[in-house]
């Protein structure tokens, strides 16, 4: 029986992969790692180092998509979802200020799901009501 490494951003690290954004996709492999380790310092009850280093990587990654959709669309078009994403980002900060295992796995849910939906939407194509496609 191999076990398999939890994952917890699978939809950002598979929007980053199909589009070939490689520094996006390299700083959510960053990101989901420091989540693993937080996660277990969660559950072990340990705070420490763990806990800590994953507040900057989440400020990173939210950089890197940045990036990767255009500050543009980012702060324009986007704005909704950025806003999303950096409410998803409050509760899984507080999440692991509280301890707590369960909301953090519930809010890490919704934290990939906003951050996934920003990238997948900000790379498609947009078409105004009433436009037919091409």
């Amino acid at each position: 029986m191999t076990l398999k490494a939890a994952t917890f951003l699978p939809l950002t690290l598979d929007a980053a992969r199909r589009l070939g954004a490689r520094p996006l996709l390299d700083q959510a492999m960053r990101t989901d790692r420091a989540a693993a380790e937080c996660w277990t310092a969660l559950l072990a009850g340990c705070g420490g180092a763990a806990r800590r280093g994953l507040g900057p990587q989440l400020r990173r990654l939210s950089e890197a998509t940045s990036t990767q959709v255009g500050s543009r669309w980012w702060f324009a078009e986007g704005a909704g979802h950025r806003k999303r994403v950096a409410g998803a980002q409050e509760n899984l900060e507080e999440a692991i200020a509280e301890g707590d295992g369960q909301e953090f796995a519930l809010a890490f849910v919704g934290y990939d799901h906003a951050m996934a939906s920003a990238v997948v939407c900000a790379h498609s194509p947009s078409r105004k009501v009433g436009e037919r496609p091409a």
